[in-house]
């Protein structure tokens, strides 16, 4: 017999599990705080929300999202933000909490994961967020010329990103929806030898004039498979002080740019949707 939603929803309970169009999604109460859950799809970690402190990012690479949201404009300035991939709406809320009368687009595929998420952490009804149930680069390309402050992308399918939300053409189209001087920020994963993350630098320099990388070290040495964060402008970074963030991190990161980002790139060549394919899929190590 299936449980009630409310038998669900107690502390002891077990998750929220639901069939939605990526695959069985799961919604696990976090043991240490009274309303936070995190998103689970075919057991891959995507998301963590707490609904009574929206401001609190506990992923690595969402953290490091959450510096260039606090860093592409003043203290409490509203932004037009668009999402490319919704997850559990996480940054979407840390926008609203930190920058209020900030007007956001989420542009998330999975009609299922948005109506789940809806209804189990649902968003506060005075945010400016409208969602859109559609691919990522389809919703890309409703968005006016210029609108942006900033383009978040966070797009994962069966923990890949797919292949056209990697090259030039994508990001042209970045590139139409931002402000002049906005800024361009995208979570990427991939392991030794890092092919895909040096793939996608220099397709960001190909457009972009500015760029800065946030990962883990041993990322960066190819050590192990993980999470990056690729920051891309047309106007300087705050390099020095998203530096010092990434560094007091709990898991500590490094921001390479400028010549030693260059460097790292190791003559790879920018992706076009010809020759573009999807990111590696991470070892199965990783979710253990």
């Amino acid at each position: 017999m299936a449980k009630s939603r409310n038998t669900r929803r107690e502390r002891d309970a077990d998750a929220v599990v639901e069939p939605v169009d990526g695959g069985l999604a799961q919604l696990v109460p976090d043991r240490d705080r009274a309303r936070a859950w995190t998103l689970l799809i075919d057991g891959a970690p995507q998301s963590h929300v707490d609904l009574d402190d929206p401001a609190h990012l506990s992923f690595e690479y969402q953290r490091r999202l959450g510096h260039v949201i606090d860093l592409v404009a003043p203290p409490g300035k509203p932004l037009h933000v668009v999402h490319l991939g919704g997850g559990a709406f996480t940054l979407a809320r840390y926008v609203a909490a930190t920058r209020p009368r900030s007007t956001q687009q989420i542009v998330e595929r999975d009609a299922a994961l948005v109506q789940l998420v809806r209804r189990e952490l649902p968003l506060d009804p005075g945010a400016r967020v409208r969602v859109r149930s559609v691919d990522a680069r389809e919703g890309l390309v409703k968005v006016p010329d210029g609108w942006a402050d900033l383009v978040l992308a966070d797009v994962f399918s069966g923990a890949r990103t797919p292949a056209h939300l990697t090259s030039t053409e994508f990001l042209d189209e970045v590139r139409r929806a931002l402000k002049p001087g906005g800024a361009y920020a995208a979570n990427l994963a991939d392991g030794p030898p890092l092919a895909h993350l040096r793939g996608q630098i220099a397709t960001a320099a190909a457009r972009f004039a500015e760029l800065a990388l946030v990962a883990d070290p041993t990322v960066l040495r190819g050590k192990r498979f993980g999470n990056a964060v690729l920051v891309a402008s047309d106007r300087p970074l705050p390099t020095a002080e998203l530096t010092r963030r990434a560094a007091s991190d709990p898991h500590p990161g490094r921001v390479e740019h400028g010549r030693a980002l260059t460097d790292f790139t190791g003559g790879a060549v920018p992706v076009v949707d010809a020759s573009a394919v999807a990111s590696p899929a991470p070892p199965p190590s990783v979710f253990r």
